[in-house]
């Protein structure tokens, strides 16, 4: 009887855990459908396309004596921009927040922190991508057992990762914000293949400090990553060792966070090789 009621006290929290995040998210949605669409600060900050205000491109009649009314072709243009965002990895789906190689680093203001924190925990497609591919992994694995196999299991296991990750996610920007360190990725400044993929590597373990030209541990975002996979014992099923959870969770932010610098290094040469953009 005491097992039983610790399952459904556990279970209670689990279920607890879910609403919020949901709560959460549809916050960050509305947040995002309600405010102007901005620059991407990791992209596109203090880039200007060099035509006054106003004036159309050349190459770029009006748009709106173009467009068909026919409703096929309107859902086949969306989805044919769809996929192609989709195969655009400097877009941000993949990559994240960067700064090109030939950006200056400049410490993000609390604005920009904002906006990219919510861009990567709540307001974007890959935020919840990113964690379904997780969860599938999960899945996949059979952890934690008890939730079983099927959607309903894996929905167990997205939201337990979903719970962990925004937990995370937050005590890591708290603590970069305390510290004014860095938290786009910068693409490397040099050539060649190893150099760019240390460069990579080595930036997942270390950051700018407020100066944007010292680098120190990344603190806040093993910390948060311990701290987040501690926290997900709460509501994993069975016994855990927080301890032992959150050393998990660290050393796998180690791997992801290297994989995704990779791919965000040569994200352009994989746009090449796809035919997206064309190297500038």
């Amino acid at each position: 009887m005491v097992l039983l009621r610790l399952g459904q006290a556990r279970s209670k929290g689990g279920m607890l855990v879910v609403v919020c995040l949901l709560v959460a998210i549809a916050h960050g949605l509305a947040w995002a459908q309600g405010s102007e669409p901005g620059q991407n600060p990791g992209q596109s900050s203090g880039q200007t396309s060099g035509q006054e205000p106003g004036r159309q491109l050349p190459d770029a009649p009006d748009e709106s004596k173009k467009k068909s009314d026919n409703p096929v072709v309107i859902t086949k243009d969306a989805a044919t921009a769809g996929l192609k965002r989709a195969r655009d990895w400097e877009s941000g789906w993949i990559a994240g927040e960067y700064l090109g190689r030939n950006r200056k680093l400049v410490s993000p203001t609390r604005e920009q922190r904002e906006e990219i924190y919510l861009r990567e925990t709540l307001t974007t497609p890959e935020a919840y991508m990113k964690r379904m591919f997780a969860a599938g992994i999960d899945q996949a694995r059979g952890t934690p057992w008890q939730w079983g196999g099927g959607w309903g299991g894996y929905g167990k296991r997205f939201a337990s990762r979903e719970g962990q990750f925004v937990s995370a996610n937050t005590l890591a920007a708290f603590g970069n914000a305390k510290l004014g360190y860095e938290v786009r990725y910068d693409q490397c400044k040099c050539d060649g293949l190893w150099p760019r993929t240390r460069h990579a590597f080595i930036r997942n373990l270390v950051t700018y400090d407020r100066s944007e030209e010292h680098l120190r541990p990344q603190f806040a975002l093993y910390g948060g990553a311990f701290a987040g996979g501690m926290i997900s014992t709460t509501w994993k099923p069975g016994s855990h060792n927080a301890f032992a959870e959150g050393g998990q969770a660290a050393a796998e932010q180690i791997g992801w966070g290297t994989l995704l610098n990779f791919f965000t290094e040569f994200s352009r040469e994989i746009n090449r090789k796809q035919g997206v953009k064309q190297a500038r």
